[in-house]
Order: structure tokens, then C-alpha cells, then sequence
């Protein structure tokens, strides 16, 4: 998943300087950047993006502290020190040759009395994106042989570089005019970006959790052809950050499937939640050994969303879900550690906890059964893409989580199906893209302003109605949990696309529409009905463990996905199997 946060000045440079750049240790004042990452056992970062030629810097770069300081702490150029220095051997006033190193507007600019709303401005110098894989990723990176961790960092490498990519692309923009309320792409999709890579979580016990930290400079190139420069527009980027955790995911499942032969499956963290995709055959116990941390924030997230649930009477949306994840991290984040190992002693140790905690069997055949795991899923799942389907159940989940939603809601939600439809499989390039459009031009009618839309529900039930009130249901009960509500209602509609197939064809012998639509009607209310005393249940256990602050119980590992499977939480209508096929 990807995570973010300001870099601003005063406390984000000091985090980042004392912090991020030696793997969240502690440095102490006065030792110098490479011996501190020497001492904390990470490496150096590195450079990133195709804007970096602007400055005079290549892709893959080492980062030096002096290079961060200026451009990520000061907002100037990595090389200012020598730009001024021969500014003044030229004549230049010491005013005049400082401006000629700033890299667009100066900081100092937001600071000014004359700037308005000066005193609540507290200008961005960029932005802090956090790289991190599955849980069961850490786990074989930090459990398994030498050939599998340096396979899984490369892949990691990939992905980040991919995903960066693709923001300074398609999502980057910058801000020009007054207030900055016109935005044009940047030029070249020219990102300046350091990364910076860790291996341990922050708990109090050290675990393994390979991540990257990726410092986004908030300076880009206009696309004037004049060399000039001015600042992203940081709401472009806080929009797609989803979509770019989606397509991240997409591309690390990926690389891991083609380089190491495994497969991936949807793994259930909460009932009624989205799952999240996980490494087939490592054993899941292993996942609790490895996330202290998470088993940590999960509790805390367990209290507030009862207090949420308590207070509004129903389940917290999608925003209002991560709002309550912010928190419960925030709330337990413990302090930095000071002693630090390099990774050869960090994996002995995480090597001999988990075989005394669950056996050297377990651990040792590791990547064995990985191997095993992933025939499984490749002999029961095809790795196809029917486009209609794909759009049906895209514009079903987000129509009912969202109401109404944007491009980059439907962009994420695609690539959640192929994450999900291909197990790790690559897919074609632009076919998330091309799922979204069909959406778009399908099945969706504006609403509002800002580019915001909604599902056309006579698109999706052409010429009949009677049958929206499969969809209704779900959207106003608030007894079951968001998701689960939305995955029935995909169901639902993927049932009609399946009945309507099944009549076009020229032997088809299918009872009449509106028979089979009262069937289908009736049989997702009924689940509704079950799904709704499921989640009535459900609630009162939250409220029972809510006030007694206790710790939460651990879901039992999801059974095996049936062949041609719908994404999670999907049914599958009786008598009806898919075609799959890619259009």
C-alpha cells in the first residue's frame, strides 16, 4: 500500500534528515549521512525521475545530504551552492545570485506580510509517499533464501519506479495564474524524487518490513519551453493516491508471479471489508508473528470504529474508514529505536523467532509451498478479462460505496478487479483504462460539477425499471457493511449480463425475462436478509469488545476460491458459469 504525508519546513525536513534518510533510527548531531546509514544497515538513497536531467542529476543516483538539503529542504536547486558561488565571481549581488538557485517561487515568498493569509500558510516542499508490499511479501523477503529477497527487492524496485512514473505522467500537474487555479501538466512528466529504503517496521520488537520512502520535490519544470519552474498541485496528487496504491499493487503482484513463479489470492482481514491479496501457500500464521504493529493499530481501530458505530448507529464509510486508520496509527506509534543491525543480523534474527515459533518446517519450505500453492491457483483460475463484465462490477462497487465519484475512483476499482481476476498475471497495458471508459461511456451519466458522475441505473437495466429495486436494497439498508453491500450488487447485475447472453444466443431455451428477474430479485433479498443478520452480529460483537477494550480475534483462513471466481464477496448466480473470453 502507499501512504503519504507534507513535507514541510521546521519538522518535516528535521524528520526526514534524522529519520527517513537512516532507515527511522536515530542519528545522532554531527555524524555524517553515510556513516549513519553504514551504522543503521540500510543503504543510501537514491535518485528518481525523469525531471532529474533538469538539474543536471541521472536516474539511480546516490542521494548526498547536502543535494536533499537544498532542493528538498530548501526548495533550490542540488547544485545551488556552486551556481552562487560562481554568480558572485561573475558580479552579481549575494541577493541576486541566491535567487538564481531557487527553483521557482522562494519559501521565504509564503512568509512575507505582503503574501495573503500569511500567518496560515505553511508552504509544502513536497511529498512523503510510502512504498510498502503485502504482508506475506515481508515475510518470504525476511524468511526465505538469499535468491528470493534480492528477486522480491528488485521487484520492489520495479513497481515504485513504475508507479512514479505513471504520476509524473498522467497525474502531475502545475500550477500557474492567480491562486494557482490553472493546472497543466508538467513538462515531460519530469518528477524529481528520492527514495530511500528500510527494512524494519517501527515497533517496539523488530520486524521485517521492506519500504520505501519516496521524498517527491514539489518543483517541476513548466511545460512554457522556457526552463522555467513552479510548484505540483499537491490536491492532483492526494486524489490519485488510491489509484496509485492500486496500480503499485498491480505491478509488484506482477513482477513477483513472473520472476518467481507464485500466485496470489484475496485474503478476508475483516468480514464485510476488502481483502487484500496476499502470496498463495505462506502460511498466514506467520502474517500475526510478522505485523506486530499492525495487530497493534488493528486493535486500536477496532475500539474507535465501535465508539464511530455507537455514535452515527451504522458502519463508517470508505473516507471515514481511513480517517479512523489514521488515527488508530497515530495513536500507536511507538518512538524510534536508537540501536540498529545491519539486514545479514536482522534476518538471522527473524529467522530463528519464527522457527521457535512455529517450526523450522513451517519456514524452511516456505517458498515450496509457494511454489505448489500457485499451480493450484493457476489450474482453477483463468487469467481472462471479459471488458463488460469487468465494467459492470467496477461501476456496481463504486455506484454503492461512493453515490457519486470521479474518473480516478473508477480507475482504482479497475485495477482492484485485475488484481484480483489475474492472481499476478500480467495484464495489457491501458486495459485499466479501457476498463474505465466503458464505464464511462456505458454506464455512467454526469452529476453535479467537478467532473463527478453516477451510475445510469436504465443503462444498467435497460427498458425495465421494476428491476432497479435489486440495487435499492443495498444502498439504503445500513445493516450490512459497505462492501458487502456493494459486492451483492455486483453480483446482481453480472446475473443479468449472464441471462441476457444466455437469451441472445440463437439455441438458448431460458424461461421469460420477467420470470427469471423475479427469481433473481427474490434470491438477492434473501441474501441481503442473511447478509443482514451476519453484520447484525457482527455489531454487537463490536460493541461488546468496544467497551471491554479486549483483544480482537484473528478471521479464519478464507477456503480456496472456486474456479472462474467473481472478485471477493461476488455470488454466483445458480446454473450460470462465465465466459470470460478478453475484448
Amino acid at each position: 500500500m502507499i501512504s503519504q504525508s507534507a513535507l514541510r519546513p521546521g519538522d518535516g525536513v528535521r524528520y526526514l534528515f534524522q529519520g527517513v534518510m537512516v532507515g527511522d533510527g536515530h542519528r545522532p548531531a554531527g555524524k555524517a549521512l553515510r556513516d549513519a546509514q553504514d551504522e543503521a544497515g540500510v543503504p543510501p538513497g537514491i535518485w528518481r525521475g525523469r525531471g532529474l536531467t533538469a538539474v543536471g542529476l541521472t536516474d539511480g543516483d546516490v542521494v548526498s545530504e547536502r543535494q536533499a538539503e537544498l532542493l528538498l529542504g530548501e526548495g533550490r536547486h542540488p547544485d545551488a551552492d556552486r551556481i552562487e558561488r560562481e554568480r558572485l565571481e561573475a558580479g552579481d549581488d549575494p541577493a541576486k545570485a541566491r535567487r538564481a538557485t531557487v527553483l521557482g517561487r522562494p519559501i521565504e515568498h509564503n512568509r512575507s506580510p505582503k503574501t495573503e493569509k500569511a500567518k496560515e500558510r505553511r508552504p509544502w516542499l513536497g511529498m512523503d509517499l510510502v512504498f510498502r508490499p503485502p504482508p506475506t511479501a515481508h515475510i518470504a523477503w525476511a524468511l526465505g533464501g538469499n535468491e528470493e529477497r534480492l528477486v522480491l527487492e528488485e521487484c520492489q524496485d520495479i513497481s515504485v519506479k513504475k508507479t512514479l512514473a505513471w504520476l509524473g505522467e498522467s497525474v502531475a500537474q502545475i500550477r500557474s495564474g492567480s491562486g494557482g487555479k490553472h493546472r497543466k501538466p508538467i513538462r515531460d512528466g519530469g518528477l524529481i524524487v528520492a527514495v530511500f529504503r528500510h527494512y524494519e517496521s517501527r515497533a517496539a520488537e523488530s520486524k521485517p518490513l521492506l519500504h520505501d520512502h519516496a521524498e517527491l520535490s514539489i518543483r517541476a519544470r513548466r511545460p512554457d519551453g522556457k526552463g522555467t519552474w513552479g510548484n505540483l498541485s499537491a490536491d492532483s496528487l492526494l486524489a490519485h493516491i488510491v489509484a496509485a496504491d492500486t496500480l503499485y499493487l498491480l505491478f509488484f503482484m506482477e513482477e513477483v508471479s513472473a520472476r518467481l513463479g507464485w500466485a496470489w489470492e484475496p485474503r478476508e482481514v475483516t468480514p464485510g471489508r476488502r481483502p487484500v491479496m496476499e502470496i498463495a501457500g505462506i502460511d498466514q500464521r506467520l502474517i500475526g508473528w510478522q505485523s506486530t504493529r499492525r495487530q497493534q493499530i488493528e486493535e486500536a481501530l477496532f475500539v474507535l470504529t465501535a465508539e464511530y458505530v455507537e455514535e452515527h448507529g451504522h458502519e463508517p464509510g470508505e473516507k471515514a474508514a481511513y480517517g479512523l486508520a489514521c488515527r488508530a496509527a497515530d495513536r500507536t506509534r511507538p518512538p524510534k529505536r536508537k540501536e540498529m543491525r545491519p539486514l545479514s543480523k536482522l534476518r538471522e534474527q527473524w529467522r530463528e523467532s519464527a522457527i521457535a515459533a512455529f517450526g523450522a518446517d513451517v519456514v524452511d519450505r516456505l517458498a515450496e509451498r509457494a511454489r505448489a500453492a500457485a499451480a493450484a491457483v493457476w489450474a482453477r483460475v483463468r487469467p481472462v478479462v471479459d471488458i463488460v463484465l469487468a465494467a459492470v462490477d467496477v461501476v456496481a462497487v463504486v455506484y454503492v460505496m461512493r453515490g457519486t465519484f470521479k474518473r480516478h475512483h473508477l480507475l482504482a476499482e479497475a485495477r482492484r478487479y485485475l488484481s484480483y481476476v489475474l492472481r499476478g498475471r500480467p495484464h495489457q497495458p491501458g486495459l485499466d483504462e479501457t476498463i474505465v471508459q466503458r464505464v464511462v461511456d456505458d454506464y455512467t451519466r454526469p452529476v453535479g460539477r467537478g467532473r463527478k458522475m453516477t451510475a445510469d441505473l436504465h443503462a444498467l437495466y435497460p427498458g425495465d425499471t421494476d428491476d432497479q429495486a435489486v440495487l435499492r436494497p443495498l444502498i439504503r439498508t445500513r445493516t450490512a457493511p459497505l462492501y458487502a453491500r456493494a459486492r451483492l450488487a455486483a453480483a446482481a447485475l453480472n446475473a443479468r449480463v449472464y441471462e441476457m447472453r444466455r437469451a441472445d444466443r440463437p439455441d438458448s431455451h431460458t424461461r421469460p425475462q420477467t420470470e427469471t428477474d423475479v427469481a433473481a430479485l427474490e434470491q438477492t433479498r434473501a441474501t441481503i436478509e442473511a447478509v443482514a443478520k451476519m453484520a447484525a452480529k457482527l455489531q454487537d460483537g463490536i460493541r461488546e469488545r468496544g467497551v471491554a477494550h479486549g483483544p480482537r480475534p484473528q478471521p479464519a483462513p478464507p477456503a480456496p476460491a472456486p474456479s472462474h471466481t467473481p472478485p471477493p464477496g461476488g455470488q454466483q448466480t445458480p446454473g450460470r458459469t462465465p465466459t470470460g473470453g478478453l475484448t
